[in-house]
């Protein structure tokens, strides 16, 4: 059984362009890992691939959800998995793709999740008091302060009285991680470069598409290059110190990649040639024929 590529690496690497030629080299469908991504109408701000960038390579989970739906990393799970199941059967070779961690672990390693019927929101709860009410528990881990989402998920599966478990180590597939990375400083000039393209792609009259969309979608006001936009709906911040914040919060988000790649995954890691990118390409088809 052939391993399943797996591209990871931070925002504005390349590895979208890096699994496009390694599936036309491969004979591979391209399973998108990007939480974003999933998502129609979110286009320019996912850095999604067009149809032409895609060159008639099949690529799944892409445009499947619309942005007021509800798309967990239980639901991507069980979606990958059942591609894997489809792809192999059909005799081609699999390469998966992203920056969003979580996904691409819990899709490829003995992840359990149930699927809540009732999900609390704690809205009359801050971040402080979750956190506090967890500690009462006993937990072997708790969640960091700041990451709302995953104290608001532990306490459901603690009200619900689930099952929480820690081992998650174990991977269900032959696979090979392939990390692309590049110095900070050109990593850096790359991220503000993209938002600036992104900009003068039409970043501002996409959001502003969704503006009525923003008060029913979890997504919009999550997902950096898009939640940024409300301050300049709200008159808070003008649109010049918008695009300087989803900079920083992208180059953020690439440190985060960064540490998450490194301590979660068995990565073989490739300096980037931008320069001749088919270099990068070379040798990492090398490094997978191994």
């Amino acid at each position: 059984m052939e391993d399943i590529i797996v591209i990871v690496g931070p925002t504005g690497v390349g590895k979208t362009k890096c699994s496009i030629e390694l599936a036309k080299r491969l004979d591979a469908e391209i399973i998108n890992g990007d939480s974003v991504s999933i998502y129609k109408e979110l286009n320019i701000g996912s850095a999604k691939p067009t149809k032409e960038e895609q060159e008639n390579i099949p690529h799944h989970l892409l445009d499947v959800k619309e942005v007021e739906e509800e798309y967990s990393v239980y639901d991507y799970q069980k979606e990958v998995r059942e591609l894997i199941k489809d792809i192999r059967e059909r005799g081609k070779r699999i390469i998966l793709v992203g920056g969003t961690g979580l996904y691409i672990k819990a899709a490829l390693f003995d992840y359990h999740f149930s699927k809540e019927e009732e999900v609390k929101e704690y809205e009359d709860l801050s971040n402080e008091e979750i956190y506090e009410k967890l500690k009462s528990f006993s937990l072997e881990k708790i969640p960091d302060k700041n990451n709302r989402r995953r104290l608001v998920r532990l306490l459901n599966k603690v009200d619900q009285q689930e099952e929480i478990t820690y081992k998650k180590d174990d991977c269900l597939y032959p696979i090979k991680v392939i990390g692309l990375t590049t110095s900070r400083e050109i990593l850096y000039e790359r991220i503000n470069a993209r938002v600036d393209q992104m900009m003068k792609e039409g970043l501002l009259e996409e959001v502003e598409s969704l503006k009525d969309k923003y008060q029913h979608s979890r997504i919009l006001n999550s997902a950096i290059g898009y939640k940024e936009f409300n301050q300049y709906f709200d008159h808070t911040k003008t649109l010049i110190e918008v695009v300087e914040e989803i900079k920083q919060n992208s180059r953020r988000f690439a440190k985060r990649q960064y540490t998450f790649f490194r301590n979660q995954f068995d990565t073989k890691w490739f300096e980037v040639d931008f320069d001749y990118f088919q270099n990068t390409i070379d040798e990492i088809l090398k490094e997978i024929k191994k």
